[in-house]
């Protein structure tokens, strides 16, 4: 069995992004590791802005680097 990629505490991001400096709202947290969904593991994530959790397959996430946390803040 594959182990999960990120740990409950990580930031992560959604992917998608086209190369713009990651705001706050873009930042999850990882709440929960997941058991898979066929053959992705899966994540539950929240963001601070939000009330709720959601639920992301790994292959959507990305880490959040120090420098991009950095850059958000200024």
């Amino acid at each position: 069995m594959t182990a999960h990629r990120f740990a409950v505490g990580d930031q992560v991001r959604i992917k998608g992004g086209f190369g713009a400096q990651p705001s706050d709202a873009d930042m999850f947290r990882v709440t929960a590791t997941m058991p898979p969904a066929g053959l992705s593991l899966q994540y539950r994530i929240r963001n601070e802005e939000e009330r709720h959790e959601r639920v992301a397959k790994e292959e959507n996430l990305e880490a959040v680097i120090i420098a991009d946390a950095v850059a958000a803040a200024l």
